[in-house]
């Protein structure tokens, strides 16, 4: 195994792991919202649940990132990490540097994010 492609399987992992953990701190954070409603002033309550949802969608975030990297990690384990799944060409290797996760080669991502300009 190549020493690049070793350090990418080693990144993927790494950063699953540090994913776990911040699922874990964003679950406690976007907890429900629980405040004596005798002793906290309407501004305090507005500010805890809008934390709340601010917590909620740091949360998606991060699950999304765990998808994008057990997907990844499943690509690894099938062989076909570092191709992209638009046109099965390899991908740059600066590109995989960047985000380890990514399964799109530059020119396929590139067309994809071009809107639809004939329909």
């Amino acid at each position: 195994m190549q020493p690049a492609f070793t350090a990418l399987v080693q990144r993927v992992t790494d950063e699953l792991q540090q994913v776990a953990v911040a699922l874990q701190q964003a679950a406690e954070e976007a907890s429900t919202v629980e405040l004596d409603q005798t002793s906290v002033g309407r501004l305090s309550r507005m500010d805890a649940i809008q934390q709340q949802a601010m917590a909620q969608e740091r949360q998606e975030r991060i699950r999304m990132r765990q998808r994008q990297l057990l997907a990844a990690q499943d690509r690894l384990a099938h062989g076909a990490y570092g191709r992209c799944c638009e046109c099965d060409e390899d991908i740059d290797q600066d590109r995989l540097q960047q985000d380890p996760a990514v399964v799109f080669c530059m020119t396929c991502q590139m067309q994809r994010d071009q809107p639809d300009r004939l329909r």
